[in-house]
């Protein structure tokens, strides 16, 4: 697992059910290396689509933390709504995921690795004349891969923050879709092939909002400061729990408009980090901006980003208490 690419190594089974109109069926187990689709099923036609990113931690003790379940599966019900397919049963979904973690716990490896799990959910109405109607039936899934540390520390991270362009539609934005991230890919790799980046911001008509996969937060030595949530973009967990562990840790946390010349600003200083399940908190040392190269803070390190990232760390993988309520125990 170390040397394999992250999210490319996964528990021989997953945990299903099937919607066939009426109700879901009984959850099952079955190989994760196959799952047979009929050609003109929904969701390989009009990406009927849903999925979630979360994460386990092995704790010292050998306990297995869940992080955050129920706000993923509240998350992940209200992207299956805006997609007008049949919602997942709480219950169930939390049981699909605690099953399968508990089935193969001697497979979740030791912080900083984790298990990454991945609930998706899926239209599969077998019809490509539907093009304008939702899938009345479903499949869901969860798949889990064992997973090393996305983070490598002192790595660089180079931003282009792009004024121009949207990353999905904006009425779309909150849905963790896969059609959202496909909408982005392609000025993702133009970014990447002309200045050398690893992300985009997207700030259109100046307004920064978040990159392809993550949220963007500002941060220095009295204060966190990112956008307020809207529908442009995706509520990240991992976004509302930094900004919590921050206010914990006595910084002032804003949630306000940003204009794309304030975070240009804020690169002489203070510090630029992005949020998600994958890298938790990752800071970015360049920005890209009209041409030019920034260097974040003229390239200093960023201790309160770091510093933020690692008490969440520790109440992920139970070496601090979790005074949040956040983890779910197995």
């Amino acid at each position: 697992m170390a040397n394999a690419e992250f999210g490319t190594v996964f528990f021989d089974e997953i945990t299903l059910a099937t919607f066939d109109g009426q109700a879901w069926s009984d959850t099952t187990f079955v190989p994760s290396d196959s799952l047979p689709l009929h050609p003109a099923t929904h969701v390989l036609h009009y990406a009927s689509t849903c999925f979630e990113g979360m994460k386990a931690f092995k704790t010292a003790d050998g306990e297995i933390n869940v992080f955050r379940i129920d706000d993923h599966v509240a998350r992940m019900q209200n992207s299956a709504r805006a997609l007008y397919l049949p919602v997942p049963d709480t219950e169930q979904l939390k049981s699909m995921i605690i099953d399968l973690l508990s089935k193969y716990r001697e497979q979740v490896p030791a912080f900083p690795g984790a298990a990454y799990i991945r609930p998706t959910l899926m239209g599969t109405d077998p019809s490509i004349g539907r093009a304008a109607s939702p899938s009345e039936t479903a499949m869901l899934f969860v798949l889990i891969s064992p997973v090393g540390d996305y983070f490598t520390p002192g790595a660089e991270m180079r931003v282009l923050l792009n004024t121009t362009d949207l990353r999905c539609a904006p009425h779309f934005g909150a849905v963790k879709s896969g059609g959202n991230y496909a909408s982005a890919l392609g000025l993702v790799m133009q970014a990447k092939e002309k200045y050398g980046t690893h992300q985009v911001i997207f700030a259109p008509n100046g307004d920064v909002q978040e990159t392809a996969a993550a949220n963007c937060l500002l941060i220095n030595d009295e204060e966190v400061l990112t956008k307020g949530l809207t529908s442009e973009f995706l509520p990240g967990i991992t976004r509302d729990s930094v900004l919590r562990v921050a206010e914990s840790l006595g910084y002032k946390v804003t949630e306000r408009d940003i204009k794309a010349e304030e975070l240009m600003q804020w690169t002489n200083s203070g510090e630029i980090a992005l949020s998600g399940t994958a890298a938790v908190l990752a800071p970015v040392t360049e920005v890209v901006f009209d041409e030019d190269i920034y260097m974040v803070a003229g390239g200093a390190e960023s201790p309160n980003t770091m510093k933020i990232r690692q008490t969440l760390n520790d109440i992920q993988c139970g070496k601090t208490e979790d005074k949040f309520g956040w983890v779910t125990q197995i």
